[in-house]
């Protein structure tokens, strides 16, 4: 490469040129920029965690648009947010190839999996068929709302279509490579997917998110893929990389979702459904018949198989949920399956038209992945994967009630450190949080990289360069943080003046909303916890004209945060999501409240499996794993207070345990360099006129 990365990004280079006396480069950019141009360069890999404001998705796209077009190399950059993608393709890499000129001239698409798209094929045959094909009026009204969508939309993505009355219906519609007619299509030339396909040939910068990439990873550890070969990766928002890794090399399977398929096929209670509006070429209409009689067996198959995995956690079989021995329930459903599946190959030779072979050929596929992944998951075939039971639904009474049987792997270091690290292309990881402390610029290199132990254990990426790279915001200006030692140990009863748990998270967080007028996050670590302290608070705040928003009760997310940032006074009870990849800037934001320090359920059957194989090894889980992980889930849920150079506001923690226990100095340490902690004993003098808000 002739021209530096880092030139390009400084201040007498082309994108300070193209944005005008309003840009200013930052030293931790410009050494982000020669780092990842480095480990393209020599094919290595590369972790580099840049905090917030440093300009992360700059210092990745100029190496990588320069790299794709002067060395014809292709590069995929894969995040985990939505937003983040649209920000890169819509906004951030248009305005760089337009600064870059030659040096940017590459074709950079936006890839999506394939079930984003709407097939016209299946979508005019489900229109045609719906009467027979469609259980209920509500199905048919969606069927009619993705009709009139279709007309107008430019991508044919789930993106832009409107909120469903019956979601579901998406299936029937959705492009399937099952089911697909490629070039015999008579709507191949107009197809949203394959013109998408179309796009991507010849593309040398694909964004794409976490889950399509680790889809991809799968399918090529079994001997294909999607995605086209390529030289560089960049994993962006990479602290959620291992569990979207664990989640794609793992199975699962839904009570719903065998029901779903059996419903379209045939519906029990309508007599409508795919089978019902078939005509075989023999007019006999015994195979249909038989079909429909394995679909009823199959459902109660189906029933009988996570009803007898409902009463096995129910009845202390399985703490938890970990399902710890193969065979613990017996497994009626492959053999059904498998029966449906013969079935409906012999319809497949009878039908009249080819469309309805495509088609029950894609319901073939799908009838077969429930059979394999009901024997796996029973039987436990997979080694070195924890195996688990849980209810989607807790809400809904016994533990029954929409069950999904699920495995993955313990650790999925192993997978990626061969089939990720191991291959021949350079791996970028960065986020704002891969490390779980300070690193200090006098420390010798080996001991900076052991911030990085617990992400390159986790990962596989042995040898990985690691560095910690700072914020060019001043935080100890910026933010205060306070911690409250009052609040009293969960389950342990009332303190010396009566007051239990539930109550003082309720009076604190009450405490420190008011202090700052609302414009605050609370974090949870608990959907019930939450749940129950914004039904004790939310009215009272509203009364007092805040506005209130509830994670799981107030809408999307998206449109939780839209509304929001809209709020002057705003306040957004979150858990989970709401910890990470959310971005508040301006004085909308200014009070961050982490209820709990959010260590995992110590319970649940991954956490208990991979403690079980740190203790084999000779760690300590709660040392080796469960305390890194709750550190780096802290960095996330501070980080969503300071988002620009003008953010001012506190973090509050509700937790004592991060002053009163050896362990809290672990959270302290990754709190950043001179943030004034105040420590209350009490819940009094908290409108603090000393902090501007």
């Amino acid at each position: 490469m002739t021209i530096a990365a880092a030139s390009l990004l400084g201040d007498e280079g082309p994108i300070a040129a193209a944005l005008g006396s309003g840009y200013e480069s930052r030293a931790e950019q410009l050494r982000m920029a020669a780092l990842v141009e480095e480990a393209f360069e020599h094919r290595s890999h590369l972790l580099v965690e840049a905090g917030t404001g440093v300009g992360k998705s700059f210092a990745y796209l100029v190496p990588a648009l320069v790299r794709a077009a002067t060395r014809h190399e292709t590069v995929v950059v894969a995040t985990n947010t939505i937003a983040l993608q649209e920000q890169l393709v819509a906004k951030d890499i248009p305005m760089l190839q337009a600064a870059l000129g030659e040096l940017g001239k590459c074709k950079a698409v936006l890839v999506k999996g394939r079930g984003n798209y709407v097939s016209i094929r299946r979508l005019k045959l489900a229109s045609q068929r719906q009467d027979r094909l469609l259980a209920d009026a509500a199905t048919r009204r969606s069927l009619h709302q993705i009709e009139d969508w279709a007309y107008d939309t430019e991508d044919g993505t789930l993106s832009t279509l409107p909120v469903l009355e019956r979601p579901g219906v998406w299936d029937k519609v959705q492009s399937d490579h099952a089911n697909c007619m490629g070039r015999r299509c008579p709507h191949y030339n107009e197809c949203f997917y394959q013109n998408a396909r179309r796009e991507m040939e010849g593309a040398r910068l694909l964004i794409c998110n976490h889950a399509l990439f680790f889809s991809d990873l799968a399918l090529r550890m079994r001997g294909t893929g999607f995605l086209p070969e390529y030289q560089h990766v960049v994993l962006d928002e990479a602290h959620g990389v291992e569990d979207v890794a664990s989640e794609h090399f793992g199975v699962s399977l839904s009570e719903g979702r065998v029901m779903h398929l059996l419903g379209t096929l045939y519906h029990q209670k309508t007599g409508k459904g795919y089978l019902a509006q078939l005509e075989l070429a023999t007019g006999d209409i015994a195979p249909i018949e038989r079909a429909v009689s394995l679909v009823r067996a199959a459902e109660s198959a189906s029933r009988a198989l996570f009803d007898d995995v409902a009463r096995l956690v129910e009845s202390g079989g399985a703490p938890g949920g970990w399902i710890r021995r193969p065979d613990a329930v017996a497994n009626p459903l492959t053999v059904a399956m498998n029966e449906l599946v013969l079935s409906l190959k012999r319809i497949k030779d009878l039908v009249q038209q080819e469309s309805d072979r495509y088609e029950l050929t894609a319901y073939i596929q799908r009838a077969c992945d429930i059979a394999d992944a009901a024997e796996v998951l029973v039987g436990q075939t997979l080694e070195g994967y924890v195996y688990w039971a849980e209810a989607r639904d807790p809400d809904a009474g016994r533990f029954g009630t929409r069950v999904t049987l699920a495995c993955s792997p313990i650790e999925v270091g192993g997978m990626l450190r061969e089939h990720l690290f191991g291959k021949d292309h350079s791996t970028v990881l960065t986020s704002a949080t891969l490390s779980t402390r300070r690193v200090r610029e006098d420390e010798p290199l080996e001991h900076q990289e052991t911030a990085f132990h617990h992400t390159i254990t986790r990962l596989g990426c042995e040898g990985a360069k690691t560095v910690q790279l700072g914020s060019p915001f001043d935080y100890a200006s910026q933010v205060e943080l306070f911690v409250d030692t009052s609040v009293p140990s969960p389950g342990k009863g009332r303190s010396a003046d009566g007051e239990t748990f539930e109550d003082a998270i309720a009076s604190r967080v009450h405490d420190h909303v008011i202090a700052t007028d609302g414009g605050a996050f609370v974090l949870f670590t608990s959907f019930a916890l939450l749940n129950r302290t914004a039904d004790r608070l939310g009215p009272a705040l509203m009364a007092m004209g805040m506005d209130v928003f509830v994670h799981g009760r107030s809408g999307s997310r998206g449109q939780i945060l839209e509304d929001f940032r809209r709020s002057e006074r705003g306040v957004l009870f979150g858990a989970a999501s709401f910890w990470q990849g959310v971005d508040v800037r301006g004085a909308a934001l200014r009070n961050v409240i982490i209820t709990r320090l959010p260590f995992d359920p110590p319970d649940r059957p991954v956490v208990e499996a991979r403690g079980e194989r740190i203790r084999e090894r000779g760690g300590d889980p709660f040392r080796d794993d469960a305390l890194p992980r709750a550190v780096i889930r802290f960095k996330q849920g501070f980080g969503r207070l300071i988002r620009s150079g003008e953010d001012r506001g506190r973090v509050v923690v509700l937790d004592p345990r991060i002053v009163t226990t050896g362990y809290g100095r672990a959270f302290l340490a990754a709190v950043p360099a001179g943030v004034p902690v105040r420590r209350l004993p009490d819940s009094e003098g908290l409108r603090d006129e000393s902090i501007p808000f």
